[in-house]
């Protein structure tokens, strides 16, 4: 073994590995910080700009998940061939900057622009992590590091809707747009002089295995497995719950309620649902020690339908506190699988293939979850149920849909598991 290999394998699971974690976990937290922050901000931007709730689901999740979606592909196999660490850094400088001249948009033209800048460089951050993060720690450890890193996801989240929304009630949509992307410009620069490139396959010998396949070959291989189609699916429908209730919270809030002032304080259950994230990446290890590695799916269910009954309650509740608590409360437990989700799929491809699937994995949610959800679910808003509680029947229809046609997916994927993992 060269002497590069040698010392490459003793920052596997090492305090440097865990530190390259936080770091990569702040720069997911920037990332949707500056993807949620439209959301936060829909309803003074609405309403400066005259738009239906059909346009803001557009702008919130059309106009970043088509172009992230579609070029999340191409940058995993990017990831898979060059520097995972130039990836993570160009893209992160380019969302930062994006986010922060969207703070001079005069026209929804200006918005969409700028949001699909942030997508394409977006687009560039998971599958490279993913697959760094595979070779930062031992296969044993994927649960728990995934779900630490998906944890970003609701701090981000979390720190959109209590950073941005103050900001914005204290001066205005377009300041807070700048607040929030000045940070990323700061995080690229030490993220450039510490992370470092691992041997890919390092922990499983850093062999390499798809060297000689085409782009269109591993995306035949990978998608042949039933079990990853059915991974796909299944969080595909999670997602579609996720990205709607993110999308809309203000407006239930604000329509039905008439508590703008309380849309900022949801961040709270963000910062929560990060650790329910965690937790339930634990519990998917812990699950496959005890039993096997396809309980991991298990996670998935509870994610699907533990959260409908506070869902129902909340969305019809008459008081806007109660609302807010169950509604919030509901959205920590559906939305606690996102690290598993990445987690299991590292185990059904090979090494040299995972940045790709990562692209792939994002690619199905974001069109099903983020294109699809918040503009179906505003259409139903607008076209379909109407009267105080339309919102509230819309989200309802989407969540129980969602929640039963996941957990079926996650079923079928258990029993297929044995069959389609690799090698550990």
């Amino acid at each position: 073994m060269s002497s590069e290999k040698s010392k490459a394998r003793k920052l596997v699971s090492s305090p440097y590995a865990w530190g390259v974690l936080g770091l990569l976990t702040l720069i997911y937290i920037s990332s949707f910080v500056d993807r949620q922050i439209i959301a936060v901000l829909a309803p003074q931007i609405q309403q400066e700009l005259s738009l239906s709730n059909f346009q803001v689901g557009l702008l919130y999740g059309t106009a970043f998940s088509l172009i992230y979606a579609v070029c999340g592909i191409p940058m995993g196999r990017m990831a898979d061939i060059y520097s995972r660490r130039v990836m993570i850094v160009g893209g992160l400088l380019v969302w930062s900057l994006m986010t922060l001249v969207s703070g001079y948009a005069v026209s929804l033209t200006f918005l969409i622009v700028a949001r699909f800048f942030v997508g394409i460089s977006e687009s560039a951050l998971s599958p490279a992590v993913y697959s760094l993060l595979s070779d930062y720690f031992h296969s044993s450890q994927r649960g728990t590091v995934f779900s630490i890193y998906a944890a970003g996801i609701f701090v981000g989240i979390g720190v959109a809707f209590l950073g941005g929304g103050t900001v914005a009630q204290a001066y205005d949509w377009r300041m807070a747009l700048r607040v929030v992307g000045a940070p990323g410009l700061l995080l690229a620069a030490i993220a450039w002089l510490v992370i470092r490139e691992l041997p890919r396959g390092i922990t499983q010998g850093g062999r390499r295995y798809n060297t000689v396949m085409s782009f269109r070959e591993v995306i035949r291989y990978i998608l042949h497995k039933k079990t990853v189609r059915y991974h796909f699916l299944g969080f595909s429908f999670l997602a579609f719950t996720g990205y709607t209730i993110l999308g809309f919270i203000g407006i239930v809030l604000t329509d039905i309620h008439g508590a703008s002032s309380m849309v900022p304080q949801y961040g709270w259950f963000m910062m929560a649902t990060g650790l329910s994230v965690v937790a339930s990446g634990k519990m998917a290890d812990w699950m496959a020690r005890r039993w096997d590695a396809s309980r991991r799916f298990v996670m998935g269910i509870v994610a699907g339908l533990a959260g409908l009954p506070l869902y129902y309650f909340g969305l019809f509740a008459e008081s806007a506190t109660t609302a807010f608590m169950l509604i919030g409360l509901a959205n920590v437990i559906s939305s606690s699988y996102n690290g598993v989700a990445a987690a299991i799929l590292q185990y059904l491809v090979k090494p040299d293939m995972r940045a790709q699937a990562g692209g792939l994995y994002l690619f199905v949610i974001s069109v099903v979850g983020f294109g699809v959800g918040p503009p179906l679910a505003g259409w139903l808003m607008d076209a379909v149920f109407t009267g105080p509680y339309g919102p509230a029947k819309a989200l309802m229809l989407v969540f129980s849909c969602c929640g039963i046609l996941a957990s079926l997916c996650f079923l079928k994927a258990m029993r297929t598991y044995s069959q389609d993992k690799e090698q550990d």
